[in-house]
């Protein structure tokens, strides 16, 4: 007899228990954020881009990245204030500056 109330309480207390748990609404979503990333994906900049903050690129990195984005005659490139790697340079044969936020995005006027 007591193995018996024993099977049903437990019965009882599972049938319990998923009742609650079918009653439980979805935890909400997170809310979207503007934060800007620390580092770009492939194939996309950030519309903001040049996006101003503490750059980790050296120097050599950042003429290695350029070049690989097809810029040539590579000159003055300097590092500003803002944190910006910026450049004087050519590319399909138009003479541009040419930008490297701490992204790694890469932008040109």
């Amino acid at each position: 007899m007591f193995n018996k109330m024993v099977l049903i309480s437990g019965a009882m207390m599972l049938t319990a228990l998923t009742a609650h748990a079918q009653d439980t609404k979805p935890a909400e979503q997170p809310a979207t954020t503007t934060e800007t990333p620390a580092v770009t994906t492939p194939d996309s900049v950030n519309p903001a881009a040049p996006v101003a903050g503490s750059n980790s690129f050296t120097e050599d990195q950042a003429k290695v990245r350029m070049v690989d984005e097809g810029y040539t005659d590579i000159t003055n490139l300097k590092l500003s204030d803002d944190g910006i790697w910026k450049a004087d340079a050519m590319k399909n044969n138009t003479k541009v500056t040419v930008n490297l936020d701490y992204q790694g995005n890469i932008t040109a006027k």
